[in-house]
This record gives C-alpha cells, sequence and structure tokens, in this order.
C-alpha cells in the first residue's frame, strides 16, 4: 500500500523547468570537459542524460552564431519592426480622425 501513495506523489509533481541561461551555463560546462557529466549532474541535481542533451544543443547552435543567415534573420526582424511601427502611426492617425468626427456629429 505505501508504494501506491508514493506513486501517487510522485506523479503529482511538476516538472522541473530551467531557464536558458541555467541550461546555457551547464551546458558550456560539459562542453569544457573539465568534469564528468555525472560531476556536474550531481553538483546542479540535474540528470546526465539531460545535460548531454544540452551539450549537444550548444554544439549544434553554435554554427549559426556566425551564419550570414543569423545577421539576415536579424535585418528581417528590424524591418518588420519598422513596418508595424508605420502601420501603428497610420492607425493611431485614424483613430484621432475617427474620434473628431464622432465628437463633430454628437458623440
Amino acid at each position: 500500500m505505501p508504494m501506491k501513495a508514493e506513486g501517487l506523489e510522485e506523479a503529482n509533481r511538476m516538472r522541473k523547468s530551467y531557464t536558458a541561461e541555467f541550461k546555457a551555463k551547464v551546458a558550456l560546462e560539459a562542453v569544457r570537459g573539465e568534469r564528468s557529466l555525472a560531476e556536474l549532474g550531481a553538483q546542479y541535481e540535474v540528470h546526465p542524460t539531460q545535460i548531454a542533451h544540452w551539450r549537444k544543443a550548444l554544439l549544434a547552435g553554435l554554427p549559426e552564431l556566425f551564419s550570414d543567415k543569423s545577421r539576415r534573420h536579424e535585418a528581417e526582424g528590424e524591418e518588420e519592426k519598422a513596418r508595424l511601427y508605420e502601420e501603428i502611426g497610420r492607425l493611431k492617425v485614424e483613430l484621432d480622425w475617427l474620434k473628431k468626427k464622432v465628437e463633430r456629429f454628437g458623440g
């Protein structure tokens, strides 16, 4: 009977979630290789397999940092931002115009 109570207790626990900064810190330490994954897991209370996944993701994403695709994506973001600010300005002018028309007709 006690095993069922433990099982229910385990099932009600929320999964741990880690910040991106924490994952990056642990993954970077794993890449350095100064300590084993088991040692890092014990220090940070994270399963070594999880650390291995974070390390793999870190290494897979590094080339993206230095690619033109990354810079192009940033430029597209700036263009989108400018377009959205332009649209906000246009909509604000329309709203102000409509408010004046409503006031004029007894709104």
